[in-house]
């Protein structure tokens, strides 16, 4: 027996043992598929740089096929462009724009998204191509469609996925847009995130299926939706309990911004604890109230910036105790993350687990508790 495949036997029984209700067909997948074809190079974070560097690990380097048989995600591209064997220096800067998603996280999310077999699916962000290859595995070449954004990273996992013996349908392009050629489809995955529910996924998935994407936005607060297709442009969903994020889609990433700078505006006492913010899902709810606006800082200070509209806030320690804010533009951000948080405080700040999603003509609205209670509009 290989080192890899007694390494990728290993990670099968760590994975079982953590998660003893994955389903057969999922395990003799993750069991097939050689990981290391889709990883045969990736970036690792060094320890206390800032910003954070990323040294290269390729094929053959010390800890590298341990390092594709962990339980990890292994970032392989940076800045849209940079891959490891691009670098020849020993480590980088940049941020993260490709990589191939921890393999437990893969294999919940196929489980969750229901897929049986003559089920025909279609994926969103290729990636490395391993998530596909599983998928490939489960449910046939034939019934699983994959797009991918960028051409580089597609032709890398083509080329990775025919080395695995799979030959599923491939097509680079806009993933917002779907398959326009290719539905209806029973079942979507997404391996990227995004601000609302694109459209055409909403017309490409027919009546009765289901979508499973990670709703995201300029915060980059993470919550992951299953969504049940009632028609054409029509779905209901709830989300799922866990800590699941992913890359933001390209298309739906903040456009680029000057370098901050903090300008006086009008000062007063903040109603909650800024700290709220550091919570998983208190983040999301503030993005939710104020989806154009991206957070920095953290703890008692807090810095909100509204891209589109150059509105700010920022919060301090109270000289006195309590907090401070301090707000300036046309969009009073506090307000309206105050507002939220206190709503989401008042039942009892549940996990998102506890929120759910209504997508119509009338547009895209996340609600607590139930579909009559307080909610928020997606920026379409």
């Amino acid at each position: 027996m290989s080192t890899a495949t007694q390494l990728r036997s290993a990670l099968v029984d760590s994975l079982i043992e953590d998660a003893p209700l994955m389903e057969p067909e999922w395990r003799s997948a993750a069991g097939a598929v050689p990981r290391e074809l889709f990883t045969g190079s990736y970036f690792r974070p060094v320890a206390g740089t800032v910003p954070t560097s990323y040294r290269p690990v390729r094929e053959g380097d010390p800890g590298w096929l341990e390092g594709v048989y962990s339980d990890e995600t292994l970032i392989t591209q940076l800045d849209g462009r940079i891959r490891p064997a691009d670098v020849t220096e020993e480590a980088v800067t940049g941020s993260p724009s490709s990589s191939s998603t921890l393999p437990s996280l893969v294999l919940r999310m196929w489980q969750r998204l229901g897929v049986e077999t003559g089920h025909r699916v279609l994926e969103i962000g290729t990636g490395t191509g391993y998530s596909t290859a599983l998928g490939a595995h489960r449910l046939g070449d034939a019934s699983l469609t994959s797009v991918e954004y960028d051409p580089v990273v597609g032709g890398a996992a083509s080329a990775a996925l025919k080395a695995a013996g799979f030959a599923p349908r491939l097509i680079i392009g806009d993933g917002l847009r779907g398959d326009p050629d290719g539905g209806p489809y029973d079942r979507l995955i997404a391996t990227c995130s995004v601000r609302y529910v694109p459209l055409p996924w909403l017309h490409q998935v027919k009546p009765g299926g289901k979508i499973l994407v990670t709703l995201s936005g300029w915060s980059y607060a993470n919550a992951l939706a299953l969504l049940d297709v009632a028609g054409p442009g029509q779905a209901t969903g709830r989300f799922l309990p866990g800590y699941t994020s992913f890359m933001i889609a390209r298309p739906h990433d903040r456009p680029p911004r000057p370098t901050l700078v903090l300008l006086p505006g009008e000062e007063r006492p903040s109603r909650i604890d800024p700290a709220k913010l550091d919570d998983w899902t208190g983040s999301w709810v503030a993005q939710l109230a104020a989806p154009s606006a991206e957070r920095m800082g953290a703890g008692a200070e807090q810095i909100l910036w509204d891209v589109s509209t150059g509105s700010q806030a920022r919060t301090a320690p109270g000289a006195d105790g309590g907090w401070t804010v301090v707000q300036r533009g046309p969009v009073r951000l506090w307000d309206r993350v105050e507002q939220a948080v206190q709503r989401w405080q008042a039942a009892g700040e549940p996990h998102q687990a506890g929120f759910g999603i209504t997508v119509s003509a009338a547009g895209q609205r996340v609600w607590l508790g139930t579909e009559d209670g307080p909610g928020w509009d997606l920026p379409i």
